[in-house]
């Protein structure tokens, strides 16, 4: 195994855009695009971490050095102390992304994904961070998917994956938007077009635009959402920050907002296009300015379902059922403690337990719930 030597000197790892993308395929939280993007956050060094491995393949993984996580979902102390289970220290290397929620072990079109993993968690377990004096680091991969869970188990990982979240998918099919509508049933579909009848008869104006031209409406009704839900937000750092992704992303980063004639936006989702899929971002609204017209549902999802040759919108974590009831499926996401030394070390029975306690909360949490699991995914570890 040959591992890279510069996985600290950019986002990347200082590979190349186009070679890093061949590895990601298409994964688009894993793309070149979207690493240099979470770069821009501070309180962090990203980097990426490429082998060679002994087959001749390649893989990959995107790391960061952290200290004080300031996103509560990544702060994999807090998670795991808050479900009863032992937790290593703050600070360290995640091995994933830092924006996002769902992170991939990426290989070469070929490679024995074992064979890959095994490389990847030898050089994992021997990256030095750049912010850390110590090599003792806690080593932690979050939000995998099972089969990137399989593949580092097999690879010689000790410690049980521990559940963390849903991952929300909705399928559009090659009819598009309708043939969605079709696929769904009678119940859904008619709430779904009622919902944007009521939408229509509010008499919004709506306008798709990329963030580079639209950064500062959205700084504004994201800083207006988040205060409505206790969170108190400088809105100029938090502009700048978006006005810098829009300038690199240019026209992949989209928005669409919505308005009443003459008057400011009142609402707006941003959202990623890679290929035929939708990854949903970020959405806010002037809530005091809304009509109770299903604003929430019409510019995250439907608006989206709508767009041409759209086969599928990533919607991520959080609020399970909303998804569900519009057609998700819901795959599970992991935390995997790579380090060696590993405080889970011996706690399988705990961490299935855990497992199994979350599964039986959402499976019983609704109907629509229990119908989107996809528990071929979820049952193995639990």
């Amino acid at each position: 195994m040959t591992a890279t030597t510069d996985t600290f000197a950019d986002a990347i790892g200082g590979l190349g855009d186009t070679e890093w993308d061949r590895l990601a395929d298409g994964k688009f939280y894993s793309s070149a695009l979207w690493l240099r993007l979470c770069a821009f956050e501070p309180g962090s060094v990203s980097g990426g971490l490429h082998v060679e491995t002994p087959g001749g393949g390649r893989a990959a993984i995107p790391v960061a050095a952290v200290t004080d996580e300031p996103t509560p979902h990544l702060r994999w102390h807090d998670l795991l102390a808050a479900r009863g289970l032992p937790a290593p220290e703050p600070g360290g290397l995640l091995i994933g992304q830092r924006r996002g929620y769902l992170a991939h072990l990426l290989t070469d079109e070929g490679t024995d994904r074992t064979e890959a993993a095994a490389a990847v968690l030898d050089a994992v377990r021997a990256l030095r961070s750049p912010l850390h004096e110590e090599s003792k680091i806690a080593r932690v991969a979050m939000y995998l998917t099972t089969e990137d869970v399989h593949s580092l188990l097999a690879a010689g990982v000790r410690t049980a994956p521990v559940a963390l979240n849903t991952d929300a998918w909705i399928e559009i099919p090659p009819g598009g938007y309708y043939a969605w509508l079709e696929s769904l049933s009678t119940h859904r579909a008619r709430r779904i077009r009622s919902e944007v009848r009521k939408f229509e008869k509010a008499g919004y104006e709506v306008e798709h635009r990329t963030l580079s031209e639209s950064w500062q409406d959205v700084a504004r009704l994201l800083a207006r959402s988040l205060l409505r839900y206790g969170r108190t937000v400088d809105v100029a750092p938090m502009a700048e920050s978006l006005r810098k992704q829009g300038e690199l992303a240019g026209p992949r980063a989209e928005v669409v907002l919505c308005s009443r004639a003459g008057e400011p936006p009142v609402g707006f989702c941003m959202y990623y296009r890679s290929g035929d899929t939708v990854y949903l971002r970020a959405l806010g609204f002037d809530h005091d300015r809304l009509a109770s017209a299903a604003e929430y549902f019409n510019l995250t999802y439907y608006m989206q379902a709508r767009l041409p040759g759209v086969r599928r919108l990533h919607a991520g974590t959080e609020t399970p059922e909303g998804k569900a009831l519009r057609g998700a499926t819901l795959r599970p996401l992991w935390l995997l403690d790579l380090s060696e030394d590993s405080p889970l070390a011996g706690y399988d029975k705990e961490i299935r337990e855990h497992n199994r306690t979350l599964l039986t909360r959402l499976r019983g949490s609704s109907p629509a719930v229990s119908d989107a699991l996809e528990y071929e995914l979820w049952e193995p570890y639990c």
